[in-house]
C-alpha cells in the first residue's frame, strides 16, 4: 500500500476487514474457551450500546490490563480538572475492562470499543458524542481515525509508544499509517526514540510528555494487603516473585528452580488469568508444593510456590516481596511493566527481551533498579545470591524508588495537551 492513496488504501483495508467479519464470531468462540467474558457484551464490539450519560463526555481507550492500569493519574486528574464531564473507557479485552471496574467502579462508564468497520465506529461515535477522544500508547485504528476526522473530533495519541517492531509493521502500510497520524490532533510520546519513529512513519504534531507508568502511585489499600500477604507468606522467608510471566515462561523457570532447589518461596503470577489452572498442573506435574493466594491463609514451610491466582493485586504482591522477576522478557514478548515494581521499593530482575518498555528498562538498569539475565537458570541463580545479600537489595530498593521519582510528570504534560483541545462547556 506504499504507493497508492489513502482513500483507495483504506477501501482496501476496509474491503478485507469485511471478508474477515464471518470469522470474528470464531474467534470470540476460540477465545472463549478459556475466557466466558468474550462472549458478553458483543454488541459493543458492532457499536451497539445501551449505557449513556447526560453529562459531556471525555473518552480514553484502553485496550488491555497494562493500557488501563496506566490511566490511574490521567483519570483523577481529569475528574479532578473537569467535575461536570464523565470519563466513557473503552477497551478491547475482558481482562481490561475488568481491570477498569477494580480500579474506578461506577466513577466511570465502560464499553468495549468496536472493531474497525465504519458502520461500527460511526454508531459509536454517534451514540456518545464525546467531545474529546485519546487512544493509549499505539492504538492506531484506520476507519476510527477517519471516522473522529469527519466528525470534528478531537483526537490524540498518549503516551505513545512505538517499537523498532511495531514500526517495520506499520511501515508495510505506509500509506495509511501517515494518512492517519497525520489526521491525529496531537501526538505526546513516552521517549524521543518513540517520537523519532513516529515521525519516520508520517506523524506530526508530536511532543514529548514522558511515560505515565511512573506517575502511578499504589494505594494504601495495595501497601496494606502486601503487609498481610507478607504475614502469610512468612516474615523472615525469602519471597522471589515472578510477575506477569506468559506462556512458555513458568516451565522454564520451574525447572530451574526445582534444580536450584532454593529456600525462598517461589510467589508465581501469570500475566493471563485464563492460564491459572494451566499454570497450577504445570507446578503440580513437577511434583512441587504448591499452595494458590486464592486459598488466603498461612503458606506453611513445607509449600514451594504460591500461585498468584487473583486479579488487581500486583501491587501488593510487589509489596510483599523480596525481589521480583518480571515476566514477558525470557521469551521474545517484549517484556512487561517494571515500574510499579521500583515504584515500592522492589529489586527487579528482568530477561533479554524488553523490547516493548526498551527505554525504561535500560534506564532501571543503568540505576541500578534491576538487573538483566539471559535465561531461566541465571535468573534462579542470580535470585538466590541477592536474597542472602540484604546490602545489594537495599541499594537496589532505593535506586527504584530514586528512578520513579525521576521521571514522573507525564501526567501533567498530558493535561496540557488535553487542556489545549477540550472544548468548554
Amino acid at each position: 500500500m506504499r504507493f497508492i492513496k489513502p482513500l483507495a488504501a483504506r477501501f482496501f483495508y476496509t474491503l478485507l476487514l469485511y471478508l474477515l467479519f464471518p470469522f470474528i464470531f470464531f474467534k470470540l468462540l476460540w477465545r472463549a474457551r478459556l475466557q466466558a467474558e468474550y462472549l458478553q457484551h458483543i454488541g459493543e464490539r458492532f457499536g451497539f450500546y445501551t449505557q449513556t450519560s447526560a453529562r459531556p463526555l471525555i473518552w480514553l481507550h484502553a485496550v488491555s490490563v497494562g493500557e488501563t492500569r496506566a490511566t490511574v493519574s490521567l483519570i483523577e486528574q481529569l475528574r479532578r480538572n473537569y467535575p461536570q464531564h464523565q470519563i466513557l473507557l473503552t477497551h478491547t479485552t475482558p481482562t481490561g475492562r475488568a481491570t477498569s471496574e477494580q480500579l474506578y467502579g461506577d466513577k466511570v462508564l465502560r464499553v468495549y470499543l468496536p472493531y474497525d468497520y465504519p458502520f461500527a465506529v460511526q454508531r459509536f461515535l454517534r451514540h456518545f458524542q464525546p467531545q474529546l477522544g485519546m487512544l493509549m500508547e499505539t492504538e492506531i485504528w484506520f476507519n476510527l481515525i477517519h471516522a473522529c476526522e469527519k466528525n470534528h473530533l478531537p483526537l490524540l495519541l498518549l503516551n505513545a509508544r512505538m517499537s523498532e517492531k511495531s514500526a517495520r509493521g506499520y511501515g508495510r502500510f505506509a500509506t495509511l499509517t501517515r494518512a492517519a497520524l497525520q489526521t491525529l490532533t496531537g501526538i505526546a510520546a513516552q521517549t524521543a526514540a518513540d517520537a523519532q519513529r513516529l515521525a519516520a512513519l508520517g506523524g506530526t504534531n508530536i511532543t514529548l510528555m514522558g511515560n505515565l507508568k511512573f506517575d502511578i502511585v499504589p494505594t494504601n489499600e495495595m501497601l496494606a494487603l502486601g503487609n498481610v500477604l507478607r504475614e502469610q507468606f512468612g516474615a523472615t522467608r525469602p519471597v522471589f516473585l515472578a510477575a506477569s510471566t506468559r506462556e512458555g515462561e513458568e516451565e522454564l523457570l520451574l525447572d530451574a528452580w526445582q534444580t536450584a532447589s532454593p529456600q525462598a518461596l517461589l510467589v508465581l503470577v501469570p500475566r493471563h488469568p485464563q492460564r491459572f489452572d494451566e499454570v497450577a498442573e504445570l507446578i503440580s506435574k513437577r511434583g512441587l508444593d504448591m499452595q494458590r493466594r486464592s486459598e488466603n491463609k498461612i503458606v506453611p514451610a513445607d509449600i514451594q510456590v504460591l500461585l498468584g491466582d487473583s486479579m488487581g493485586e500486583l501491587f501488593a504482591y510487589y509489596a510483599a516481596a523480596d525481589l521480583a522477576f518480571i515476566g514477558g522478557s525470557l521469551l521474545p514478548f517484549g517484556g512487561q511493566n517494571l515500574i510499579e515494581a521500583c515504584a515500592v521499593g522492589t529489586p527487579v530482575l528482568i530477561g533479554a527481551h524488553t523490547f516493548n518498555f526498551a527505554d525504561a528498562t535500560r534506564l532501571a538498569v543503568e540505576t541500578g533498579a534491576a538487573q538483566r539475565v539471559s535465561n531461566a537458570a541465571e535468573l534462579v541463580a542470580v535470585a538466590a545470591n541477592l536474597l542472602r545479600d540484604a546490602h545489594s537489595l537495599s541499594t537496589m530498593r532505593t535506586a527504584g524508588l530514586r528512578f520513579v521519582a525521576r521521571h514522573q510528570g507525564a501526567t501533567d504534560q498530558a493535561m496540557q495537551l488535553i487542556q489545549r483541545h477540550i472544548a468548554s462547556v
